[in-house]
């Protein structure tokens, strides 16, 4: 590619990005999830109406894969553990037992509805089965649902991708006898275990090597929190396991340590997900044809009705029954079972792997998940309120969160108090600190205290001071002047000038 292609190419994508961004917020406004318009924004510019010709499936699984494993990585480093932990027992069950019985039921009703064989209808049945925890937090994300429906939904969505992907690879690559059903699951459970266990081992990995490796810069460890999770995907596909499984747990271990930087990181892998879900939303939406569409709108709604009304509820009653969970969080459960960019990506593998028939069932897919996220992320907040989940005056527990210092707009200062430095003996009023900066904190000798006006400074003592940026260049000034000339600096024309020829300590 010449400088001259890519100008216009860089000038394409970056307009895409913001009318993408411009979406998520109107998406945002409206309560529907941001997918729906970032499959438009993938339209639009497609060849029915702006003329962009895509059409390639090869790419559009490989890019599409690697998106999905960038989400599921920032899925889990912003999931809490405490969250979780006590739901990943139902969560596993929903995710295995609960696909395989969605499976069953929406590739029997897909099989008597549209009259494909059992292959394409397996297939179909495989693809829809996973739900999307994006597209569902992003409308329950303002409702005070009790934590456990929020958490089980959360941990199945971040499990149940890897055992679809298992099933439609298995569909797609089969012979005509399809495999029997031992084998199958002989294969689910290899690629779960050994993705889990090597999702497991290179994220404590990399929570051992992060706390005792200082890094020259602090931009570098999100980067390096985020590669240990591209580590973890790759090593699970090339163990021919599961990269989805180790790619989540991976970033579940390294979320939950405590390690340096965690608001940066956490800041940074929600940037990246949030551009791998535009990426991989636009790009499918340019996969499609609009004018294919139509014909895919009546066998969409009728498998999507099977799926929603019968298969999920099935599923989600016979694999919660033990766990004796009310009937009202198990129906909203149910209805709260959105479909996002998994099943579209899913659409494009057996197109790669030459299955007859599989270009309509991409349309099929699109389609579906298209305009049941229509009628059902708008419906979930109501539904909440049916089912007495929520009420308008329910109080919400206390969300106690770590603020990084550039949310707050202010700047942390640390010091050590020489032995040679004016400041010994100086009490922390007469520092007379240009407001509103503060000493919060002082570390003597191993012991950390809560200063008060009249503490009085000793060498070797390290502050932590906080101010803002625009009285931060003064209130250095002071502590140098002081550290100079005492705190009767302006007295002798102290001020502190970092270029003053002066001693420089403090």
């Amino acid at each position: 590619m010449t400088l001259q292609e890519l100008y216009p190419t860089l000038f394409v994508a970056g307009a895409v990005l913001l009318a993408s961004i411009a979406a998520a917020r109107a998406a945002n406004r409206l309560g529907l999830p941001s997918l729906l318009l970032f499959l438009g924004v993938g339209v639009i510019i497609g060849e029915d109406v702006i003329g962009l010709d895509f059409d390639d499936a090869v790419l559009a699984q490989t890019l599409g894969t690697a998106a999905l494993a960038i989400i599921l990585v920032e899925g889990g480093l912003t999931t809490r553990w405490g969250d979780v932990r006590r739901l990943l027992l139902p969560a596993g069950v929903l995710a295995t037992v609960g696909v395989a019985v969605s499976v069953l039921v929406t590739a029997a009703g897909a099989h008597w509805l549209l009259g494909v064989d059992w292959r394409l209808a397996l297939l179909l049945g495989a693809i829809v089965s996973s739900t999307d925890a994006a597209a569902v937090f992003a409308v329950l994300r303002a409702l005070p649902l009790p934590q456990k429906v929020t958490g089980l939904l959360e941990a199945e969505s971040g499990f149940n991708d890897a055992p679809t992907i298992i099933l439609v690879l298995v569909f797609s690559t089969a012979a005509a006898d399809l495999p029997d059903p031992a084998s199958i699951a002989a294969d689910v459970l290899y690629q779960l275990t050994v993705g889990g266990l090597l999702g497991l081992l290179t994220g404590w990995l990399g929570a051992v090597a992060l706390r005792h490796i200082a890094l020259p810069a602090s931009g570098l460890y999100p980067l390096a929190t985020f590669g240990f999770g591209i580590v973890a995907f790759a090593a699970g596909g090339a163990a021919d396991a599961s990269g989805i499984i180790a790619a989540y747990l991976s970033g579940l271990v390294l979320g939950n340590a405590k390690l340096p930087h965690r608001a940066a990181t956490h800041s940074f892998a929600e940037g990246a997900g949030w551009l791998a879900q535009i990426g991989l939303f636009v790009m499918l939406g340019l996969l499609v044809t609009p004018s294919e569409l139509p014909s895919a709108v009546l066998p969409a709604i009728g498998v999507g009705l099977v799926l929603l009304l019968v298969a999920r509820p099935i599923s989600v009653l016979v694999c919660l029954l033990p766990f004796r969970l009310p009937w009202r969080e198990q129906t909203f459960i149910s209805w709260a079972g959105l479909r996002g960019a998994v099943p579209i990506v899913l659409a494009t593998f057996p197109i790669v792997a030459g299955v007859e028939g599989a270009e309509r069932l991409l349309d099929i897919v699109f389609v579906l998940v298209v305009l049941f996220t229509l009628v059902q992320g708008p419906s979930l907040p109501a539904m909440a309120r049916l089912l007495r989940l929520t009420r308008p005056d329910a109080l919400r527990d206390v969300q106690v969160e770590t603020a990084p210092l550039d949310v707050l707009d202010a700047d942390l200062l640390t010091l050590t108090v020489p032995e040679s430095s004016r400041l010994r003996g100086v009490a922390v009023f007469e520092l007379r600190l240009p407001p509103p900066t503060v000493l919060t904190l002082i570390l003597r000798e191993g012991t950390t205290l809560t200063p008060t006006p009249a503490t009085v400074l000793h060498s070797g003592d390290e502050l932590l001071l906080i101010t803002t940026p625009e009285v931060r260049d003064a209130a250095e000034r002071r502590l140098r002047a002081v550290g100079r000339r005492g705190k009767l600096a302006r007295w002798f024309g102290e001020t502190g000038d970092p270029q003053s020829q002066h001693p420089t300590t403090m």
